[in-house]
């Protein structure tokens, strides 16, 4: 066995337990490999060992592992933040979007996305907490942006994601998660039903499936630490 199916196969036994112990079905929740600076052949590698959802964060570099890879079913998760730029790139080659948290961005996903092609999944991204130096829409002003999105023709409305403080504290993890999930359901209330939460990490994804994460978006854990960024100072 390879080292990153190894590493695959501990990883979902992780996510069965988390969910077992929550009380929760281990195929509730989705596994998204982050191969984000790794190259095609580790995706390829992972693929071999039964991972199909990739997730990537940087437009130009996924754009040549997704056309390097064409011959294999899989299905491309872009996470990272989006340049009103690149959303044309990001519309055509992937399914679903973790990381919108501006109108202007969902209207030009919307626009670019092939009318051949199904409707972009999307999720909304929230700066659960509140730092500067992370994006997302603050979680006073989620209600509207969602409001807002589901007009949208291109684009579909699945769910929130979040990247929550970095800490060892297990209360402060489960809380934020927490946080997450009552805003989703606090938008239920008002009717607008979401189904997914993509949130959790390699650190973090058991206090993550604690409080109902539906996606987790794990990379260290697969493929190693992050190699140098590939092409274009990306």
């Amino acid at each position: 066995m390879t080292t990153i199916a190894a590493n695959l196969q501990a990883v979902r036994e992780r996510i069965a337990r988390a969910a077992r112990a929550a009380g929760r079905a281990p195929e509730s929740v989705r596994l998204v490999a982050v191969s984000k600076t790794f190259p095609a052949a580790a995706v390829r590698e992972a693929w071999h060992a039964g991972q199909t959802a990739f997730g990537e964060n940087h437009e130009q570099e996924a754009g040549r592992k997704i056309s390097e890879l064409r011959d294999l079913a899989l299905e491309w998760h872009f996470i990272g933040p989006i340049q009103s730029n690149k959303t044309r790139g990001i519309a055509e080659n992937f399914s679903w979007v973790h990381s919108v948290d501006r109108w202007k961005v969902a209207q030009r996903l919307s626009d670019a996305r092939p009318a051949a092609a199904a409707p972009l999944k999307v999720l909304i991204q929230v700066n659960i907490s509140a730092e500067a130096s992370k994006s997302g829409v603050t979680p006073g002003a989620l209600a509207g942006l969602a409001s807002q999105m589901r007009e949208l023709p291109r684009i579909e409305l699945h769910g929130l994601m979040a990247l929550p403080q970095q800490s060892d504290d297990a209360a402060l993890q489960r809380g934020q998660f927490r946080a997450l999930r009552e805003l989703r359901d606090r938008l239920a209330d008002a009717g607008l039903a979401l189904d997914e939460l993509s949130m959790g990490m390699s650190a973090d994804l058991e206090a993550a499936i604690a409080e109902g994460a539906t996606m987790v978006r794990v990379g260290t854990a697969i493929f190693g630490q992050w190699k140098k960024e590939i092409g274009n100072g990306e």
